[in-house]
């Protein structure tokens, strides 16, 4: 009886009559303004080629099996545009930006939910990838991908376990997807192109927060094929990130 008055009242004020809008494919966080939207080119938000996910901050992380050596150089990450270019002596200069030591000193929590669209790169070595991070850990992969795998999208909780293989037809080289994560206390939800395509049941905890890292890095060979002899350069694309708080 009280859900037939509450819709009777939502039809009166224009409102959606549903009182459960994630199961008609209706974010509940869309109508709500974010608490963060990326200004990759912000130096208040963002601080480029540095992270403590890196020994010492960087430049570089060998034992992660990555040719990557950090720079700072605005034309790598804040355009949006994430470059990777190789350096005579085998590695590779790398764009990365995080929100961590920054002035803002942005932080996702519990209960946020994280939108993005990224157009994925198609060069063998290439690997992209948006994620969470906090004194060691704290770690959520929003999205991994390696064009060795071209139809698949790495989604991880590092936290508490659990991970999936998201293989998809829409994701390749060169495609733009649509991404979404929700970081939720029992379960971290993931979204590809408007479909929920994995919710892990462990979830964050309640006191959860982190970092947020954007960047390119660049496969030394161990688990996936390092670059070709004769490409000297690749980069991928980050139209927007935007983080809602409900």
């Amino acid at each position: 009886m009280l859900t037939q008055i509450l819709d009777r009242l939502r039809r009166l004020l224009g409102r959606p009559t549903s009182t459960h809008p994630e199961r008609d494919g209706v974010s509940p966080a869309s109508a709500r303004a974010p608490v963060f939207t990326a200004d990759f080119g912000s130096t208040r938000q963002w601080v480029a080629g540095r992270s403590w996910a890196y020994p010492n901050g960087g430049p570089i992380n060998p034992g992660d099996n990555k040719l990557d050596y950090l720079v700072p150089d605005p034309s790598y990450s804040r355009t949006g545009t994430f470059r990777a270019v190789r350096r005579p002596d085998g590695k590779w200069n790398t764009g990365l930006l995080t929100t961590e030591g920054s002035e803002e000193g942005f932080m996702v929590r519990t209960g946020d939910i994280l939108e993005s669209r990224v157009r994925l790169p198609s060069e063998l070595g290439a690997w992209p990838a948006i994620w969470t991070w906090l004194d060691g850990d704290n770690e959520i992969d929003v999205f991994e991908y390696h064009p060795d795998n071209p139809d698949l999208l790495e989604l991880s909780n590092h936290v508490r376990g659990g991970s999936r293989y998201h293989r998809d037809p829409a994701v390749g080289h060169g495609r733009w997807v649509d991404l979404k994560v929700e970081f939720g206390s029992r379960s971290v939800v993931w979204w590809v192109n408007g479909k929920q395509v994995f919710a892990d049941r462990r979830g964050v905890g309640r006191r959860w927060r982190a970092y947020l890292i954007v960047n390119l890095s660049v496969c030394a060979g161990r688990y996936h094929p390092a670059p070709e002899a004769d490409v000297s350069e690749m980069a991928y694309e980050v139209a927007y990130l935007r983080v809602i708080r409900p």
